[in-house]
């Protein structure tokens, strides 16, 4: 590691004062996780926050800096700490060497954010699923090796996940990614059913709009239906992250499914006060399974 960079203390603080200031859904989620997992798990979503912001807020020279910033991935992904005034790189090289992290799923978020550059739309299914796993079913594969997992059935959920996570996003920020030019709907079903962006935003044709969100609502629920059993997986320490973090996920995709109009408003939150009693039941269930786990057969 370079010798002018922050310590390790002060890069792992930094990476969790980042958490706590643009995630908070995630800071509650994450910190329930014991160290040195919390630690790691802080320090991939302060790499995911720089490499997002470089495509969210890098003006005209993005592409520029995105490169750059790759090529600092790489020399932390082989142990070294790039010494560009980034704080949490220390943090990060030490989650990718104790935890054995592959580079694939860093590069794949990189081209993923890369794409995003000049993006507009999704033509269909499959694009929105790959678009899915690279932007956020890497991220549940990084957190899932952090947890101690790594064998192709529970990567395989974890990819699930992720698809539903980002799914749920979608549906949640149609209006705030409109407004950036970017829509992430399948436009060959939204041609399907007669409608367009707008018509969702402005709620036109009602009956034929709630179709067609019932139908996005279905298809992230499976996502999560179908990696229910990764919880189950998990060492019984590290349950309640994945565990409140779906929660919160899935109630917002629940509201919408509720009342699909709900695309068209403001977009849709879980309360300060839901989030917390979230945060008190997955504490209450890691006391369960510790219990469990520890009661002899």
């Amino acid at each position: 590691m370079s010798g002018g960079g922050p310590s390790i203390e002060a890069s792992r603080a930094a990476c969790e004062s980042i958490v706590r200031r643009r995630a908070l859904n995630f800071f509650h989620g994450l910190r329930l996780t014991p160290e040195p997992e919390r630690a790691a798990l802080f320090a991939l979503y302060a790499w995911m926050r720089e490499v997002d912001d470089i495509v969210d807020d890098g003006g005209d020279d993005r592409e520029t800096a995105l490169d750059r910033f790759a090529a600092h991935t790489d020399r932390a992904l082989a142990g070294e700490s790039p010494d560009d005034g980034r704080a949490m790189w220390p943090a990060f090289v030490e989650a990718v060497v104790r935890h054995r992290l592959p580079a694939g799923p860093f590069h794949d978020m990189i081209e993923g954010q890369r794409d995003d550059i000049d993006f507009t739309s999704l033509k269909d299914w499959p694009a929105l699923r790959e678009f899915c796993r690279r932007v956020a079913s890497t991220v549940g594969e990084l957190c899932v090796r952090i947890w101690g997992l790594d064998d192709p059935e529970s990567l395989d959920l974890a990819e699930r996940r992720g698809i539903a996570f980002q799914l749920t996003n979608i549906l949640r920020d149609v209006r705030e990614d409109h407004a950036r030019g970017r829509v992430y709907l399948p436009q060959e079903e939204l041609r399907a059913a007669s409608l367009s962006t707008e018509d969702l935003l402005a709620w036109r044709r009602p009956a034929e709009c709630e179709v067609f969100v019932a139908a996005q609502c279905l298809r992230a629920r499976a996502h999560y239906d179908e990696s229910a059993p990764l919880e189950e997986r998990l060492r019984p320490e590290c349950r309640p992250t994945l565990w409140a973090m779906t929660r919160i996920y899935s109630d917002i995709l629940g509201r919408i499914e509720a009342r699909p109009s709900r695309l068209a408003g403001a977009r849709v939150r879980l309360g300060t006060l839901r989030k917390i009693c979230i945060a008190f039941e997955a504490k209450r269930l890691g006391r369960r399974w510790a219990r469990s786990a520890a009661t002899p057969a």
